[in-house]
């Protein structure tokens, strides 16, 4: 047997006046996960345990098997460990994202999603000036970096996401730390006259105005899958928050040309690699961002297109070849929702859909929210060892 786990991210939704009072899901020609809903099971899962703030990183460890509740020390630590950042014993590891700041609002949590050949030279640019010791910026992707900052381990500050507070006051959520501050202070400092922004400014385009940092923790220690489950796999995604996971968790990490983490993402080259990846490999993961940064930015017919570029892109070719073998489960589901209405996440329950070889269909007929609104909510990291029949 072989296994599938889609991940549309933020898929979920609530109605939302500009789509008639339906959500992205109910607006969206899916019909493949249709397909899935109407053939296999539809259900409801608790991805994020009380208590635990609705994140990405919480979500993601849930539908991927781990109990946030036991390994979850941070979101930061998750994406190091997929650029192989060590840390000392008394070193954090933070979220550094470029943020757009005007007149103390939160314009931009992602400062106009810089490419990494913009993103890096400033990133370089900040770490090589901000003077500050025992703080050590790295690259990520995008608007997506990271801060490691020493002394820092034994207390980790409260800190704020900047895509929680987008159109907010800045000054409520700064982090309760002096050097966090410090550093993006200083940032904001630095980038005032810098290149790239003066350009952007020209352009009629947002600047990065400065770094936000959050997110952080010291690094978890997750079992892989071949201990817990006896599987080999591997994770398709454009972000170091899922690639990091899957490299703690003993999974390959399959670079997509072309994968970005937005809109323009490789749909396409995600479902084939998927597919590549199945002949050799006992699970394969499949995450893509877009939905996700739709919500966040507010924007209902983005979030129905990326919908529909991962039904037919991703989840029709995937059923195809398990219609061919009859030898593949999928499990298609979100990790939290990120309503348009509030372009931040929630910590409602998300629907997902099981199908494929030895599962009896329930009698479910599309996959929305309403259809699956009844249904028993299973905890998330439950879910993984259901598909695996474990």
């Amino acid at each position: 047997m072989r296994y599938v786990l889609i991940i549309p991210d933020g898929a979920a939704d609530r109605p939302n006046k500009d789509l008639g009072g339906k959500t992205p899901l109910e607006v969206a020609h899916i019909p493949n996960m249709d397909k899935l809903a109407k053939e296999g099971i539809l259900g409801r899962s608790s991805t994020v345990p009380e208590g635990m703030a609705p994140g990405s990183d919480v979500a993601n460890l849930s539908i991927l098997g781990y109990d946030p509740k036991v390994y979850y020390t941070g979101r930061a630590p998750l994406e190091a460990a997929n650029r192989n950042i060590t840390l000392a014993d008394d070193q954090a590891v933070f979220r550094a994202n470029t943020v757009t700041i005007k007149d103390g609002i939160m314009v931009d949590f992602a400062g106009a999603h810089p490419t990494n050949d913009e993103a890096y030279p400033l990133i370089d640019f900040i770490q090589a000036n901000h003077n500050i010791e025992g703080v050590k910026l790295h690259h990520g992707v995008s608007y997506r970096h990271l801060c490691v900052i020493d002394n820092m381990a034994k207390k980790i500050p409260n800190t704020t996401p900047p895509h929680d507070i987008t159109d907010e006051e800045v000054t409520t959520h700064l982090p309760s730390s002096e050097i966090l501050c410090k550093v993006m202070n200083r940032s904001q400092e630095l980038l005032k006259d810098y290149e790239l922004n003066i350009k952007r400014a020209a352009a009629g385009k947002n600047p990065v105005s400065q770094l936000w940092l959050w997110g952080g923790g010291t690094m978890p220690k997750l079992p892989t899958y071949k201990e817990r489950f006896g599987l080999t796999g591997a994770m398709i995604s454009a972000v170091d928050l899922l690639q990091g996971i899957a490299k703690l968790g003993g999974l390959e990490v399959i670079e997509v040309e072309g994968a970005t983490g937005f809109y323009d993402t490789n749909f396409k080259g995600k479902g084939e690699a998927a597919l590549k990846a199945l002949e050799t490999l006992d699970f394969v993961a499949v995450h893509v961002e877009a939905p996700d940064e739709a919500g966040h930015n507010g924007e209902p017919a983005e979030k129905v297109r990326a919908l529909e570029n991962i039904d037919k892109y991703i989840v029709g070719p995937i059923i195809e070849e398990a219609e061919k073998c009859g030898d593949i489960r999928i499990l298609c589901m979100p990790d939290h929702p990120t309503p348009l209405e509030i372009k931040t996440h929630s910590s409602d329950p998300v629907l997902y859909a099981m199908w494929g070889a030895d599962l009896i269909a329930d009698e479910s007929t599309i996959f929305t929210e309403e259809s699956a609104g009844t249904k028993e909510i299973i905890k998330g990291s439950d879910l993984i060892g259901i598909l695996f029949n474990k």
